[in-house]
């Protein structure tokens, strides 16, 4: 037995990929050709890196400089096999690429993927760049034989998918002399991608535009018949370029399988002169909201890919896909020169403006599919509201929002300020974790009773962007849970049928009773002008954060107590004007009544009572009262 044959090294799956295996195994996903995809991308990847690394090595391409992805197909021992000539692997690349999933996120990826169906299961495997693992999908063995460029060792990487793999050294006659092959033992049910036909439509359709020549072998021994020629998309003409081109260069560029919403591809030129060709996905990807989560542009030089780690885009823009094409950097940049570049910042600035000015053009040309992209990555882009000072009246006048008027359609803010009512001055906001919640708040009793149009608000970035945002078309905005409500000046609708009386004596005694009963618990007791219905509420004081951004500050520990609300009554509710009637011999009675109601105005805003025994206890001694009575 030679060395060869006796380096075997037997190795148990992380759990991670155990468990992604297990899915794939186990797919239930109506459309496998994902598989090819992925593997020609991944491809691609690997002649991509070797282009890169063979600018200061040139010795790596020895004599065989043009980069190609090779597909065999083996009818008669229903194989599949994709070859690149690209980077390889050594044995320990091997292990660290095809044994873990080195990727933040991993959980919350298996959850999606378990419950996702059909299509959407697919994309979420692009998405995660799991992509070799779909190869189970379709075959029940798989082999991997891989020589890294420069090495004179090659390694064989082999698994059935369940739970195990093998990895040992392979005599170089039986490896590429560089690169990468990787063979399908398919299963019976997939047979079918042995057919020529077969495997050149999934190309033509799902990989036609990567940027390395894609060959099929019909049977060994056969000679290859290009079926894509590796001609970069973004350096033709638009005018050569389909709406179907484009969409499938986005998929194998996104790793989506959808269709992009927006597709911008324009040429820069003068100072700095670039190719950007990026995509808005017509779906939002699972990680969105990752903290970890970057941007997934790629940046290429002369068509050689440098790097997918560069900031072309703005935080709040990392759904976009996308590459950036330059003749203005040298071949051999760093990462540090890169982000030091004022090309960087010309890119940046460039191919934001374009992105969001076609969003933009979206929004008026067709609003369904505006509508779309808002419900998918609204949320992302308010975050440039509070990061891009630059462009935060652009991204204000883009934002749509529910309001109380809206019948769950988001309306921009010029709609909103071209319908305000007669002596109003401010945009009117509420914020809140749940739609549903806000829409029942009593703080907008008495907008809804003037007919007052106001932002219902349940993103997290919202309760902060309307802190650094001053104002809309010279209208502030204005928290409805915040400070006074001044709604004297606008009149009620006249079919309310709600009354304004004024308040009465004993009313006005009742207040200043419940001030003195509640103490340091509230900063100040007051009759409301926002209340027609409830009884009483809570609000902010004046200055400092609203009620629900103090909530969020508060969670996060920014800050180590909240402020004092303020407790507003209802003077002309029939349980107010009823306590307020008790005589003062039962000041024992009020002070639980008031307390009651502090506890009430707690619970419509969302909190829980502070002293939960003792608001239980006070409960038990009213009822008891009230049946006595």
């Amino acid at each position: 037995m030679s060395e060869v044959e006796m380096s075997v090294e037997k190795h148990v799956f992380e759990a991670d990929v155990a468990r992604l295996l297990h899915l794939m195994v186990h797919s239930v996903y109506s459309d496998k050709n994902i598989f090819l995809r992925e593997l020609i991308s991944n491809a691609a990847d690997a002649c991509e890196k070797l282009r890169y690394e063979a600018i200061v090595a040139p010795e790596l391409l020895a004599n065989d400089p043009a980069p190609r992805i090779t597909l065999t197909l083996d009818e008669d021992k229903a194989r599949l096999a994709v070859e690149d000539n690209g980077i390889g692997m050594s044995r320990d690349e091997l292990v660290e690429s095809l044994g873990t999933i080195a990727r933040s996120g991993t959980r919350a990826f298996m959850e999606r993927i378990e419950a996702a169906q059909g299509k959407e299961g697919a994309q979420l495997i692009g998405q995660f760049g799991v992509g070799f693992y779909s190869a189970f999908m379709v075959a029940d063995n798989v082999d991997v034989i891989s020589r890294r460029a420069g090495s004179d060792k090659a390694w064989h990487w082999a698994s059935d998918g369940k739970g195990s793999y093998t990895v040992s050294a392979v005599e170089l006659a039986d490896a590429p002399a560089r690169g990468t092959r990787i063979t399908l033992h398919l299963m019976d049910d997939a047979k079918t991608y042995t057919s020529r036909w077969t495997v050149e439509r999934i190309v033509r359709e799902q990989s036609g535009h990567v940027p390395v020549p894609i060959s099929i072998v019909e049977k060994p021994g056969s000679e290859p018949a290009q079926v894509a020629d590796g001609t970069a998309l973004w350096t033709k003409p638009k005018s050569e370029i389909s709406k179907e081109d484009y969409a499938d260069f986005y998929r194998s560029v996104a790793g989506q399988y959808d269709e992009p919403a927006v597709t911008v591809h324009f040429r820069a030129e003068g100072r700095h002169e670039y190719t950007a060709l990026a995509f808005v996905p017509g779906s939002k990807p699972f990680d969105l909201f990752d903290p970890d989560r970057k941007g997934r542009m790629k940046l290429y030089v002369k068509r050689v890919f440098i790097t997918d780690e560069a900031e072309l885009l703005p935080r709040y823009l990392r759904f976009v896909r996308g590459l950036i094409d330059t003749a203005d950097l040298p071949l051999n940049v760093s990462r540090e020169m890169i982000q030091e570049s004022p090309l960087l910042a010309s890119i940046r600035k460039g191919l934001t403006n374009r992105v969001l000015t076609s969003i933009e053009k979206l929004a008026e040309s067709e609003p369904e599919a505006f509508a779309k992209v808002w419900e998918n990555f609204g949320s992302v882009i308010k975050e440039g509201i509070y990061e891009d000072f630059e462009r935060r009246a652009q991204l204000i006048a883009l934002s749509r929002f529910r309001t109380t008027t809206s019948d769950d359609k988001p309306r921009a803010l010029s709609d909103y300020v071209k319908d305000m009512k007669e002596g109003q001055t401010a945009i009117y906001y509420l914020a809140g974790d749940n739609l549903a919640q806000l829409k029942a708040s009593p703080q907008l009793e008495g907008f809804r009773a003037r007919g007052i149009e106001v932002l219902l608000l349940t993103d997290p970035v919202d309760s902060f962007w309307v802190t650094s945002a001053p104002d809309f078309e010279g209208k502030p905005f204005k928290s409805i849970t915040q400070g006074a409500a001044d709604l004297a000046g606008i009149a009620k609708q006249e079919a309310d049928g709600t009354t304004s009386a004024e308040t009465s004596q004993t009313v006005t005694e009742f207040v200043a009773f419940a001030k003195r009963a509640l103490g340091e618990a509230v900063s100040d007791v007051r009759t409301s002008e926002r209340l027609t219905e409830s009884a009483v509420c809570l609000v902010a004081p004046e200055h400092g954060p609203d009620r629900q951004l103090e909530k969020m500050l508060q969670g996060a520990g920014r800050i180590d107590s909240s402020a004092k609300p303020i407790l507003e009554i209802n003077p002309g509710h029939s349980l107010i004007t009823a306590i307020a009637a008790c005589p003062a011999e039962d000041d024992a009675f009020r002070e639980d009544a008031v307390k009651l109601l502090l506890d009430q105005a707690r619970v419509l805003d969302g909190d829980k009572p502070e002293d939960p025994r003792a608001f239980a206890e006070r409960l038990s001694r009213v009822f008891s009262r009230a049946l006595k009575g």
